[in-house]
C-alpha cells in the first residue's frame, strides 16, 4: 500500500512516515503544496495525508485541484485548526476525512485504513437518479434543471446516498462515511440532515426520493 504524506513540519512528517512504514506502508513525503500536488498527480497512491497550512499552495487548494482534475485518491486533511467551519471547508474541497492536530497516531492509522478499505472507485462526472443530478467536481446539485444549494455536509450525505442508489444505507454507514468513524456526537444528526435534504431536494419538487426503511436506514430512489 502506497501513501503520500504532505506536511511541512519535517519532524512531524518524519514521525508519521516512520510510523506508517513500521505498519507496512510504502510512504512518500512532500513538504510543500506544489510538490505534494505533483506527487499526487504522478504517483499511484492508496491514500493521501494532506496538511492545510503548506508553503507554496494551501492544502485546501491542493485538494480542490486534484478533485477538479479527476484525481479521486482518498484524502485525509490534517490541520492545526479546529471547529465545524474548518471541517466543512475540508469536506467542501473534496476531502474524505478530517483530523485536527494534535492527534493520536492510532487514530490516524485507523482512519487511513478505513479510507483504504473504501477505496477510490472511478467517479462519474455527474451522478444521476431520476431527475436529480449531482456533479462532485463542480459541487453542484440540480433537479430537473433547477439548481439546489446544499451545505458541505448535505452535499456529502446526498453524494453517499446517490452512490448507493437503490440500496439501503444504515445510520452507522452514513455516520462513518459522512461524519467520520470517530464521530462522538448524537447519532440522530443523521435524521436531522435527512430532513434538511428532503426540504431541499424533494419538497419543492413534490417528490419523495429519500425513503425511510424502518429499522434499516435510508434509500434514495428515482422520483416518486
Amino acid at each position: 500500500m502506497r501513501l503520500l504524506v504532505v506536511e511541512d513540519e519535517e519532524h512531524l512528517a518524519a514521525a508519521i512516515a516512520d510510523g506508517l512504514t513500521a505498519e507496512g506502508f510504502d510512504v512518500d513525503v512532500a513538504h510543500n503544496g506544489p510538490d505534494g500536488l505533483w506527487r499526487a498527480r504522478e504517483g499511484s497512491y492508496d491514500a493521501i495525508v494532506l496538511d492545510v497550512l503548506l508553503p507554496g499552495m494551501h492544502g485546501y487548494k491542493v485538494c480542490r485541484t486534484l478533485r477538479d482534475e479527476g484525481v479521486w485518491t482518498p484524502i485525509l486533511i490534517l490541520t492545526a485548526k479546529d471547529g465545524e467551519y474548518d471541517e466543512a471547508e475540508a469536506l467542501d474541497t473534496g476531502a474524505d476525512d478530517f483530523l485536527s492536530k494534535p492527534f493520536s497516531f492510532v487514530v490516524l492509522l485507523a482512519r487511513l485504513r478505513a479510507l483504504i478499505r473504501r477505496g477510490a472507485p472511478p467517479r462519474p462526472n455527474v451522478l444521476t437518479v431520476g431527475t436529480l443530478e449531482l456533479d462532485p467536481a463542480a459541487r453542484r446539485a440540480r433537479r430537473g434543471g433547477t439548481d439546489i444549494r446544499l451545505t458541505a455536509r448535505e452535499f456529502a450525505l446526498l453524494d453517499f446516498l446517490m452512490r448507493k442508489h437503490g440500496d439501503v444505507a444504515s445510520k452507522t454507514d452514513i455516520l462513518d462515511h459522512v461524519w467520520g468513524i470517530d464521530f462522538q456526537g448524537d447519532p440522530n444528526v443523521v435524521e436531522v440532515y435527512v430532513g434538511y435534504l428532503r426540504r431541499k431536494i424533494d419538497q419543492p419538487f413534490d417528490t419523495e426520493s429519500i425513503e425511510t426503511v424502518r429499522g434499516a436506514g435510508y434509500r434514495l430512489v428515482a422520483d416518486v
